[in-house]
């Protein structure tokens, strides 16, 4: 199953600055080693059509997009989103920033180890 969550793809996708839908699918299809055209082949999708998902110019509908991931070798799944315990967060931000406050922001004196310099040589 192909997922939003593959970190270094997904660095990609917001540097690109793609749809979801439009990263899923050219995602899926580069994975399986296929061309625009051959997707559109198997779908009977027309080529333009999967050139314009892919650059997020149109939307698929859900269940279109399911049938070109489906064609490509990769399912399209729905998820629960995870919980999110806004108090628990807030709490250690809180402890977060009271721990930063109390940390030195000056040094205290000249630092008492020898250069990096010295030691390599």
């Amino acid at each position: 199953m192909l997922g939003i969550h593959d970190v270094a793809d997904t660095l990609q996708f917001v540097r690109m600055g793609d749809s979801r839908a439009s990263w899923l699918l050219r995602s899926s299809r580069t994975r399986a080693g296929m061309s625009q055209a051959e997707l559109a082949r198997r779908t009977h999708v027309p080529r333009t059509v999967v050139n314009a998902y892919e650059r997020g110019a149109r939307q698929p509908a859900a269940d279109t997009l399911a049938f070109l991931l489906a064609a490509a070798g990769s399912e399209l799944a729905a998820r629960p989103a995870p919980k999110v315990d806004l108090e628990r967060n807030a709490r250690i931000l809180e402890q977060v920033l009271d721990l930063a406050e109390r940390l030195p922001t000056r040094r205290r004196g000249p630092l008492t180890f020898p250069p990096l310099s010295r030691l390599v040589s």
